[in-house]
Parts: C-alpha cells; sequence; structure tokens
C-alpha cells in the first residue's frame, strides 16, 4: 500500500482538527479507513510537531558544540554558560544528564535530547508489565497512588525502573488514552471516582452542646502530636441515618471502629465510646477532639466514667479534625455511601480497621500505624 504523502498527511490533520470523520477524510483522500486510522493512531491523534521547529529556549547544535570546546579546554560551567549567554544552570545540567565532563559529546546529546522531546510520550506503566502487575495488585489492595510510589522507591532502591509517580498512576487510570492500567482499577481509589473534581461540603445545622471545652484550649502537645494517646473522633453515616463511630489516634494514625446498632443517640455513643476505650492500656487515652454533633451531648459523663478529655472544634471546620476527616475519606471505600451501617459486625468494621493500619503512610516514613502504636506498648 503506497505512504501517505506529507501533502496528504498534512490534509489528514486539517481535516481530522476541523472535526470531519476519519471515515470521511478516507473518502476524500481516496484511502482506506485503516490507514487514515493507522496514521493517527501512530501520533497518539495529536499533530506531530515537525522535526525542524526546536524552541529558542532549547540548547541546539551549534551551542552543544560549543559546550563540548569549552569542556575540553577545562572551562567552568559559569564561564561556557556566559559566553553563551546562557544561565549557568542550564549548562552544567546539561552536561550533567549526558555523561558528564569527561563523556560529553555534542551531537550525541543533541540526538538524545530530541529523542527525549518526542511526544506523545509511552507511559511507564504500559511498557514495564512487571511494575504494571505490582501497582494493580496494590491498587486492589486499596493502597493509595502516594503509598505505592513510596513503597515502589523504598523497596527497588536503586532500580529506577521500578519507580513510578503517584502521578503517573493517577494520569493512567484518569486521563483517556493512556490505557496502561485496567480501566475498572478507579474505583479502588479513596473518592471512587474516574474523574478529578473539587468537593464541597454544606454547612453544618447542628445544634449547640453544653459545658464544650473548645478546640483553642487543647493543650500545645496535642496540637503537635508530641505524644500518643490523643484521638479524634466522628460518625460515619449511612442508609437511613444509621452510622458508625470513627476514632483515629493523632500520633500513629491508628484507626478504631465501633458500631452503634441502637442508632446514634447520645446514650449510645457514650456507651459505645466507653466500652472501646477500654480496649487499649489507659495511657493511650488522654483526649478526644469531636466536632459540635449531638451525639456528643453526654461528653462531660463520657469523661468522668473513662478520664478522658473532651475537646469540641470550631462550627463548620472540619481541617481542626484533618487526621479524622481523611480517615472517614478512606472508609468510604470499605463503607460506601449508601451502606445500611446497622447490619455491620464488630468483626466487620475491625476487618477494615485493620486494613487501614497495616497499609504505610507517607506522614510516618514508610511505617504502618500498627508498627507505630507498637512503639508505645513495648
Amino acid at each position: 500500500m503506497r505512504r501517505l504523502s506529507e501533502l496528504e498527511k498534512t490534509e489528514v490533520w486539517d481535516r481530522f482538527e476541523a472535526g470531519e470523520s476519519q471515515r470521511s477524510i478516507s473518502r476524500r483522500l481516496g484511502r482506506s479507513p485503516s490507514s487514515i486510522r493507522t496514521h493517527l493512531l501512530g501520533s497518539g491523534f495529536r499533530r506531530p510537531v515537525p522535526g525542524p521547529e526546536w524552541s529558542s529556549l532549547r540548547l541546539s547544535l551549534t551551542e552543544r558544540e560549543e559546550i563540548s570546546r569549552g569542556l575540553a579546554a577545562g572551562e567552568s560551567s559559569r564561564c561556557i554558560a556566559a559566553r553563551l549567554g546562557r544561565a549557568p544552570s542550564t549548562v552544567s545540567r546539561e552536561v550533567a544528564v549526558n555523561g558528564g565532563r569527561r563523556r560529553y559529546r555534542a551531537t550525541t546529546a543533541h540526538r538524545t535530547s530530541r529523542h527525549r522531546a518526542r511526544r506523545p510520550k509511552p507511559a511507564k506503566l504500559a511498557s514495564n508489565h512487571r511494575l504494571r502487575e505490582i501497582v494493580e495488585a496494590k491498587l486492589e489492595l486499596w493502597w493509595s497512588p502516594r503509598q505505592i510510589s513510596d513503597w515502589l522507591a523504598d523497596t527497588y532502591g536503586d532500580n529506577e525502573e521500578m519507580w513510578v509517580s503517584h502521578e503517573t498512576i493517577y494520569q493512567t487510570l484518569f486521563i483517556q488514552g493512556k490505557g496502561a492500567l485496567r480501566k475498572e482499577l478507579w474505583r479502588c481509589l479513596r473518592t471512587g471516582r474516574a474523574t478529578r473534581r473539587p468537593q464541597g461540603r454544606p454547612a453544618s445545622t447542628k445544634g449547640q452542646i453544653r459545658d464544650m471545652v473548645m478546640i483553642s484550649e487543647r493543650p500545645a502537645e496535642i496540637e503537635d502530636r508530641a505524644v500518643p494517646g490523643h484521638w479524634e473522633g466522628d460518625l460515619l453515616m449511612g442508609k437511613r441515618q444509621t452510622a458508625i463511630g470513627t476514632l483515629v489516634e493523632r500520633w500513629s494514625r491508628y484507626v478504631m471502629l465501633f458500631g452503634l446498632p441502637e442508632g446514634n443517640t447520645a446514650e449510645a455513643v457514650r456507651d459505645a465510646l466507653t466500652e472501646t476505650v477500654q480496649r487499649l492500656p489507659d495511657h493511650l487515652w488522654q483526649s478526644l477532639t469531636w466536632d459540635q454533633g449531638r451525639e456528643m451531648a453526654q461528653h462531660v459523663q463520657f469523661s468522668v466514667d473513662t478520664g478522658v478529655d473532651v475537646y469540641f472544634c470550631d462550627p463548620n471546620s472540619p481541617w481542626q479534625r484533618g487526621t479524622n476527616e481523611n480517615t472517614n475519606g478512606l472508609l468510604r471505600q470499605y463503607f460506601p455511601k449508601g451502606t445500611d451501617m446497622s447490619k455491620l459486625s464488630q468483626e466487620d468494621l475491625d476487618q477494615a480497621a485493620y486494613s487501614l493500619n497495616t497499609r504505610p503512610r507517607q506522614t510516618l516514613g514508610g511505617m504502618t500505624p500498627s508498627d507505630k502504636l507498637a512503639e508505645t506498648l513495648r
């Protein structure tokens, strides 16, 4: 089959970018639809930049030859840069990425630079099958892209072929045409969405609670996460106002969940919280920070029964319980909106908490919350 001429290629792109269908273009040019599609697909459905076009911001072959001569003469990067009218960092970076002062060659550096500048680039996860399988396996365990990226860097050390940034994972999942990861894996993200979009929350309409101690009176050691034993709590709502209680320890990010099969009244929440406190040693329960939900109306009695101080956030200020808010977002992977929380057993809740507590966290330097909390129990 005769190849498309340069004039035909230009006409293909002009018509394609004007919105004309591939079949219509093939009829206009007297070519088969498959040949038109093959040409478009070969460039990722983006018009290729002609070879001679080269941004003035990039180094030319002449400039690279000047750099090579300067290096051979023993000149510094700053001296070479001054002669070229370039920044010293541009020259030093150019030399470093192309073999260093002893191995730098102008023609090789120029050819390599042109190759790196080609677009579109193949996705790393599309060409590295082993890496893709590992990423998919971790996503199925509901690890976040950031956790996967950090884990790969720690596990594979100097093997950069097994590294991938969290942004690459997100783009591979979100951007149509990347296609390296299985499409359904976007459901494993904590947001459960196939696209990125800003999220908003309606203003709170909760009433006042008597005898509240506000977060502004909370000791500095709690704010700084200096010591363990300080928790953040909230309710995770489900179908027909059913709910479960969520607790996160600020120092270790350790998660505990408790059920509310009798409803989320103040008495039911107090009883469930009191029972949950007894599952860990006393020194790990110093304070609890909650929002101004009516479910904490019996906080004074809870403090008397357990010795745990309760602090309340300002109205409409979820960021004051940022650790808990983030955890509730993660828990939506396990208990999506519309779940009947009253049907969940404590075993179901403990399994979800165990899954979160055994995930490595970037904020903990790659440690898991379970390992971090265990440091206080030794």
